[in-house]
């Protein structure tokens, strides 16, 4: 039987996001964070918008915590390219989120700040999020 090509990148099934998070669903790091409501794909793009936002609006006070990384690869074929021919090269990646997904934490900073910089970043966000307080925070 014949092996398959090596590729660079293991060629991947867009799959389906079922269920609830149960890891990285807890805060480990920061004081406050933001928790996802809902499932789905986020780009590296997005996630890197989001952390500028953050870090912008505490003016690099505190810390940050990015809790997700993209490592699923989405493929995409060129522009005006006919049917058939194989799958497409890898576009961009993207992080697949369950609801219940701790996304950014920070820390060292008011409460007031942190909730309004963790809003910022959620509006950058193609999810529904909820800022979440460490339980212990006093």
């Amino acid at each position: 039987m014949l092996q398959p090509k090596r590729t660079k990148y293991r060629k991947m099934q867009k799959g389906r996001i079922k269920g609830n998070a149960v890891r990285g669903s807890q805060i480990a790091f920061g004081s406050f964070a933001i928790k996802t409501l809902e499932e789905a794909f986020i780009t590296s793009r997005q996630i890197e918008s989001a952390r500028i936002a953050v870090t912008r609006y505490m003016k690099r006070q505190g810390k940050v915590w990015i809790r997700i990384f993209p490592d699923k690869p989405l493929t995409a074929k060129p522009a005006e390219v006919r049917m058939g021919k194989g799958k497409g090269a890898p576009s961009h990646f993207v992080a697949p989120i369950r609801p219940g997904r701790i996304l950014f934490e920070c820390d060292g900073v008011p409460m007031d700040i942190a909730k309004e910089a963790m809003r910022l970043a959620a509006q950058k966000l193609p999810v529904k999020t909820k800022f979440i307080v460490r339980p212990d925070f006093s």
